[in-house]
């Protein structure tokens, strides 16, 4: 009788951020995983662009988990909304929320979501880029305060939430990576953790 050895364990998977919205979403591919909170600076550099500081930070985040939690494969995901070349943040309170809605009314804002995996264990480590062209409709105060008081969106870059009541302030949405603008590209995630040595599915 031959013996046939047992396969590896997979790798624990740990998602580097306390979003709610990350969570959701990788929790549509079925895979168990942990939530560690990355604690890193969102400071911008002085001159970096959004897609620069979203992409730093995503590896930033997952860098700072795997230190902690060297035998997993980690996802550090960070999204930047970027407003002719200037990044605009998660607004934090009504008032900064009202005013990023009246910039990007009639304008074309670029969502840039990082994503990077890394595992320390196997010295893996990979980043991705994807961009999400919004195209917001002209808005009046008036919709904005009622959708400001309806969504309370004060969490989300650029203050819109297009998976909940936020869809209804668009003109068009472009991306390849559909969930991207949720705040984690899952079709790259998939990528990422397949070359990281995951089954996925």
């Amino acid at each position: 009788m031959s013996l046939h050895p047992l396969p590896s364990q997979p790798r624990r998977l740990v998602l580097g951020s306390t979003s709610r919205y990350r969570r959701e979403l990788l929790q549509r591919l079925g895979l168990p995983f942990d939530v560690a909170s990355p604690e890193v600076d969102e400071t911008p550099l002085a001159g970096e662009t959004p897609a620069t500081l979203a992409t730093r930070l995503a590896l930033a985040k997952a860098r700072a988990v795997a230190q902690r939690h060297p035998e997993a494969v980690v996802i550090g995901s960070d999204q930047v909304a970027d407003l002719n070349g200037e990044p605009l943040g998660k607004p934090g309170t009504h008032e900064r929320a009202v005013a990023q809605l009246r910039r990007m009314s009639g304008q074309t804002v670029v969502f840039q979501t990082a994503l990077a995996v890394r595992c320390e264990a196997t010295g893996f480590e990979s980043v991705d880029l994807a961009a999400v062209r919004v195209v917001f409709r002209t808005l009046g105060d008036a919709e904005i305060e009622r959708y400001l008081r309806a969504e309370e969106p004060y969490d989300c870059a650029g203050s819109a939430k297009s998976e909940g009541l936020g869809i209804a302030l668009l003109e068009r949405i472009d991306s390849d990576d559909p969930t991207a603008l949720v705040g984690l590209p899952l079709i790259r995630t998939c990528r990422l953790l397949r070359k990281a040595g995951l089954m996925v599915p």
